[in-house]
């Protein structure tokens, strides 16, 4: 009798400690935050709403997010021989709940529509993002497409325009 005394306290301290242990594991805290998404993406391909694939030369792109940096360039010929291309360098901020984009500098220049060569500088704008575990996703504030990050792969979904697959490559 007075071992079990002593045992059923011992085994309950084991099993607390235990418990706050696994709580505090890396494992549990690492799967509550979001995933990085530093590193350097290349464009692989784009597929238009028609279902064509467009490949380099003819689409062409690569991405880079330090910690809190993008550098990011994209440029895409149409069917005539016009030009696009989309440049910007900013500050980003990535958390559970929002990413944050301060633009630095960005010029787009546009021949398809006819708008030519733009500016942009000195705009910040927060947008809500959905993680799931696995698959990142954020409606990128500047950009028209949503962008998925998942494992080494990005994605880049402009409804009605366009799907760029984008892997990492750094």
């Amino acid at each position: 009798m007075k071992s079990r005394m002593i045992i059923l306290p011992l085994l309950l301290g084991a099993v607390l400690f235990l418990s706050f242990r696994f709580l505090d594991s890396p494992r549990l805290v690492y799967m509550s935050k979001v995933p990085s998404i530093t590193g350097t993406y290349k464009l692989m391909s784009r597929t238009l709403p028609d279902g064509s694939v467009i490949k380099p030369p003819m689409v062409a792109g690569i991405a880079t997010f330090t910690k809190d940096m993008r550098n990011f360039n994209v440029m895409w010929t149409d069917k005539n021989g016009k030009h696009f291309s989309y440049s910007v360098f900013s500050n980003y901020k990535l958390t559970d709940k929002d990413y944050t984009e301060s633009i630095i500098f960005g010029i787009m220049n546009d021949e398809i529509s006819g708008k030519g060569i733009t500016y942009t500088t000195n705009q910040t704008k927060t947008v809500p993002i959905t993680y799931d575990g696995k698959k990142l996703e954020i409606q990128m504030p500047f950009d028209p497409p949503k962008v998925t990050y998942e494992g080494n792969k990005m994605t880049a979904t402009a409804e009605g325009q366009f799907t760029d697959y984008w892997e990492k490559v750094k």
